[in-house]
C-alpha cells in the first residue's frame, strides 16, 4: 500500500511544501497579534494529547498570575466566524476540546482564521497577556513566537510517510525547526530527537470516576466491581483510553471506539450496561442525554520538567518580559 501511495504521497508534500514557502517568502502574508503566540501542534494525525497539555499549561500560568487565552479551530463546530465559546456554548457549534478548554476559566475564542480568533480574544479580554494555539502548527498565517510539537510516545510518527501514506501532515525533519518537544506517554518507538531541542515528558494521571450527571459521588476502579461496564471514546486515540481503564483494574464487557469528535446522539449509549464510562473530552457533548448510567474520567497532564516554567524564561529572552 505504501508503494501505491508514493504518487499521491508525493503530491501532499510538494503541495505542503510550496505553501510554507509562500509564507517563508512573503508571497502570502503571515500576521502577528500583539502578545506571544505559543502553538501546541503535532506534525501527525490523530489524537496525542494535545488538549490535556493545554489544560496542564493553563493551571500552571494561573498559578504564576499570568493571562491567558486560547484559540482553536474548534473542530466538529458549525461555526462560519471566530466564535468565544462560554461554558453553555453548545458542543455543536465550536467542538469539543474548545469546551473542555473553557471549563478551566480561561477566555477561549474557536475560528477557522486564528489571528481573527485571536485578535476577537483580545478585543474582548484585553488584560490577556499570552496566547496558546490549540493546534495550528501549520497554520502559517499565524505568526508563533514559540513551537511546541506533541508526539504520542506509543505510536511515535508511525511508518514516517506523509498523508495518505502515512500518518504525518509534515516530514519528520519539521521537529528539528520547533521550539520543544513533548513526548505523551512512554518511548515505545525508536526516534532519533533533533539534540538541540527541549524535549519534555508528558504523563496523563487519572483522577476518580465522576458521574456525569452528579448525582453521585465520584468513584474508584474497585467501585465498578461485578457491575457490566461498557467504554465509550470518540477520541483520537481510543485505545489508549481503553488500555488506561484496564489498567485501573476495571474489567470491561466491551469498549465502543468512534470516530474522533463524534457527535453523540442517545441511540449511542448501550442499554445493556450497568455503567457507561468516557472520556472528559466526551463528557461535554453528552449533557443532552440520560446521564444515569454515564461516568467521565478525568485525566491530568503531569509535565518534567517544568514546560510552563521553560516557555516564560524563553518569552522573557525574546521579548524582555
Amino acid at each position: 500500500m505504501t508503494a501505491l501511495l508514493a504518487l499521491p504521497e508525493g503530491l501532499f508534500a510538494l503541495l505542503a511544501a510550496v505553501r510554507r514557502r509562500l509564507f517563508r517568502y512573503g508571497i502570502k502574508r503571515s500576521r502577528a497579534l500583539p502578545v506571544p503566540v505559543v502553538v501546541i501542534g503535532n506534525i501527525n494525525v490523530g489524537g496525542v494529547g494535545k488538549t490535556p497539555l493545554t489544560l496542564a499549561l493553563l493551571q500552571a500560568f494561573a498559578e504564576r498570575g499570568v493571562r491567558v487565552g486560547v484559540i482553536s479551530r474548534g473542530y466538529g463546530g458549525s461555526h462560519r466566524q471566530p466564535t468565544e465559546v462560554g461554558r453553555d456554548t453548545p458542543a455543536s457549534l465550536v467542538g469539543d476540546e474548545p469546551l473542555l478548554l473553557a471549563a478551566s476559566g480561561a477566555p477561549v475564542v474557536v475560528g477557522r482564521d486564528r489571528v481573527a480568533a485571536g485578535e476577537l480574544l483580545l478585543a474582548h479580554h484585553p488584560e490577556v497577556e499570552l496566547l496558546l494555539s490549540d493546534d495550528g502548527l501549520q497554520h502559517y498565517a499565524l505568526r508563533r513566537t514559540l513551537e511546541i510539537v506533541v508526539v504520542d510516545g506509543e505510536r511515535g510518527l508511525g511508518n514516517g510517510h506523509l498523508l495518505p501514506a502515512g500518518p504525518l501532515r509534515e516530514k519528520a525533519a519539521r521537529l528539528t525547526t520547533v521550539d520543544a518537544i513533548v513526548v505523551n506517554g512512554e518511548h515505545r518507538t525508536a526516534i532519533d530527537w533533533p539534540p538541540q531541542v527541549p524535549l519534555f515528558a508528558q504523563r496523563l494521571q487519572p483522577g476518580l470516576f465522576q458521574h456525569l450527571a452528579g448525582a453521585q459521588p465520584p468513584r474508584q476502579a474497585a467501585d465498578f466491581s461485578g457491575l457490566k461496564v461498557v467504554a465509550m471514546a470518540g477520541i483520537g486515540n481510543p485505545e489508549r483510553f481503553f488500555a488506561t481503564l484496564r489498567g485501573m483494574g476495571l474489567v470491561l464487557q466491551r469498549t465502543i471506539a468512534l470516530p474522533d469528535h463524534h457527535d453523540f446522539v442517545v441511540a449511542d449509549i448501550p442499554d445493556d450496561a450497568d455503567a457507561v464510562i468516557v472520556t472528559s473530552k466526551d463528557a461535554v457533548k453528552l449533557q443532552c442525554v440520560n446521564h444515569a448510567r454515564l461516568w467521565f474520567l478525568p485525566v491530568t497532564a503531569q509535565l518534567q520538567p517544568d514546560l510552563a516554567g521553560w516557555i516564560l524564561s524563553r518569552l522573557k529572552e525574546l521579548h524582555g518580559r
